[in-house]
């Protein structure tokens, strides 16, 4: 059963993140499931560190992404919203070429807080990121 609360495409999410950070660095939605989202990015000049590896800010920026979009999608929008609490990332292997993509899990969707899982892996399926992270769920003003 999905746990979304509304029906969007890979388009609409793509269309939401037009003009921010997450567009400037080339991040793309690719999936949808039931209870999961994923969104890609290149690893090239916009987001590699002065090594040429894949940097951890950049990273930790896809997981923010693709897990406030995925957490946003599970409220009523009219009501209320999710923005960033809290994140972390544990950093596993480089990534030096090619893309990487992070899917969002949930952990746990409440009322007023949200807590996702997102993996981040390269182009083979190695792990390159395990992220957490803390949604806080904002009643809108009416």
């Amino acid at each position: 059963m999905p746990i979304w609360n509304h029906e969007s495409t890979l388009e609409d999410l793509q269309k939401l993140n037009a003009n921010t950070a997450a567009d400037r660095l080339g991040i793309e939605f690719t999936g949808i499931g039931d209870d999961w989202l994923s969104a890609r990015m290149p690893v090239d000049a916009r987001t590699v560190q002065p090594f040429g590896i894949l940097h951890g800010g950049a990273s930790v920026l896809l997981a923010e992404t693709v897990g406030s979009t995925a957490a946003n999608l599970c409220v009523d929008g009219s009501k209320s919203y999710c923005v960033g609490l809290d994140i972390n990332a544990n950093h596993m292997r480089p990534a030096s070429g090619g893309w990487v993509t992070g899917t969002a899990r949930p952990f746990h969707i409440g009322h007023s807080t949200q807590v996702w899982e997102i993996r981040i892996a390269d182009d083979a399926g190695h792990l390159v990121c395990v992220s957490r992270l803390t949604m806080a769920v904002v009643r809108r003003r009416q």
